[in-house]
């Protein structure tokens, strides 16, 4: 079972950019497409970037042209930059393998208006 550690999130003004890091265990990290999940308080867990194992990526409107999502193989890692954060953006950020059901424990992003 593939274990997943987000970091980078934490408290930061309207405008301002996070880097957000996923390093998952194991080897299914480079045969699978990864994505990164946020879950806004008091609302479901929406996918909002993804990237293939070939590195085509796709992201949900709302984030378009501020989020980046990248991978590094050689790391087991996945990062989403986020810039130009909008107090919407706020809540629980999480990466999963599109090949395993696992969940990471999730890093907070707080957004301040």
């Amino acid at each position: 079972q593939v274990q997943l550690v987000e970091s980078g999130g934490g408290l930061v003004q309207a405008g301002g950019s996070l880097r957000l890091s996923c390093v998952a265990s194991g080897s299914i990290f480079s045969s699978s497409g990864m994505g990164w999940y946020r879950q806004a308080p008091g609302k479901q867990r929406e996918l909002v970037a993804a990237i293939t194992t070939d590195d085509s990526k796709t992201y949900v409107t709302a984030v378009k042209g501020r989020f980046t999502i990248s991978r590094d193989n050689a790391k087991n890692t996945v990062y989403l930059q986020m810039n130009s954060l909008k107090p919407e953006d706020t809540g629980v950020y999480y990466c999963k393998p599109f090949s395993s059901g696992s969940w990471g424990q999730g890093t907070q992003v707080t957004v301040s208006s």
